[in-house]
């Protein structure tokens, strides 16, 4: 039985050896660039400015009179990497009964700042009764934010699209090509 221990013992410590020996030194050699030079030469690690293409699938599009008129599903690009079109999904469920349209990237605008709904709930009306008064009102919108949340630097907040959701739902249907 003290054979076996001592036996897996020899080779867990040869096992752990090699794992140490195989592990590069971490001083700088002669014939390899140090730290500082290789993040010189190499491309800039925030990229600043930069949105994330996978962020973009899902964000809302809206009209120029901001009624939601769908979301972007794709983004199609040439092979150099150039953004040529956006494929917006207008209508149906989960996707379900979705009709894909395929706009030109140019036509399509995307902004930062949250969209300014225009509705019923921010007429600026103050409710009846305040705090303390044992009266509440309940309208079931949710409370406006004001702008004090910073815009998120990775990707916009929406887009917009100068049509109705009519006029999107009457333009060809996007397929991707199967070839």
């Amino acid at each position: 039985m003290l054979a076996k221990y001592t036996i897996t013992g020899l080779a867990a410590s040869a096992l752990l050896a090699s794992v140490a020996f195989a592990q590069t030194p971490s001083t700088a050699t002669g014939d390899r660039p140090s730290t500082a030079e290789t993040t010189t030469t190499t491309a800039p690690s925030s990229f600043k400015g930069n949105w994330r293409a996978s962020k973009m699938s899902g964000l809302n599009v809206y009209n120029d009179s901001n009624e939601s008129i769908g979301s972007i599903n794709d983004m199609l690009m040439d092979k150099s990497g150039n953004i040529k079109a956006v494929v917006i999904g207008v209508g149906g469920f989960l996707g379900v009964g979705e009709h894909l349209v395929a706009v030109p990237f140019e036509k399509v605008k995307f902004v930062n700042e949250p969209v300014a709904y225009t509705g019923a709930s921010n007429t600026g009306a103050k409710p009846s009764g305040g705090a303390g008064t044992g009266t509440s009102t309940t309208t079931g919108a949710a409370p406006s934010s004001t702008s004090t949340s910073k815009p998120n630097p990775w990707y916009p907040d929406h887009a917009v699209y100068s049509a109705t959701k009519d006029e999107l739902k009457a333009m060809p249907e996007f397929k991707y090509a199967t070839d």
